[in-house]
């Protein structure tokens, strides 16, 4: 099993950016695919983006797309997220997580393909 740490988070205003890091432990972050997640209050926990094992693919969330890239770097056992443009409506507590099993595809947006969660980091967006 990933363990999984998440930083990055804080209050900035409409227009800004924000780098999330996840950091993991463990010798299996090289094989997983990784995810960010986040989950707003009185909303469900909802896909933002996700790279393959080796960066070759991603996967964004529509509202997201050409705002957000998500990165990784395997020697350094981080995964990243660069916001960009953020609204008030990106505010929300994001998650990384990792996929339960080795070498698959970026193609799920589901939790439940994602075995491996951080804690959370808070992001929020005044406007």
């Amino acid at each position: 099993q990933v363990q999984l740490v998440e930083s990055g988070g804080g209050l900035v205003q409409a227009g800004g950016s924000l780098r999330l890091s996840c950091a993991a432990s463990g010798s299996t972050f090289s094989t997983r695919t990784m995810g960010w997640f986040r989950q707003a209050p009185g909303k469900e926990r909802g896909f933002v983006a996700a790279i393959s094992w080796n960066s070759a693919t991603t996967n964004y969330a529509d509202s997201v797309k050409g705002r957000f890239t998500i990165s990784r770097d395997n020697a350094k056992n981080t995964v990243y997220l660069q916001m960009n443009s953020l609204k008030p409506e990106d505010t929300a507590v994001y998650y990384c997580a990792a996929h339960a099993y080795p070498f698959r595809t970026v193609g799920t947006r589901s939790t439940a393909d994602y075995g491996s969660w951080g804690q959370g980091t808070q992001v929020t967006i005044s406007s």
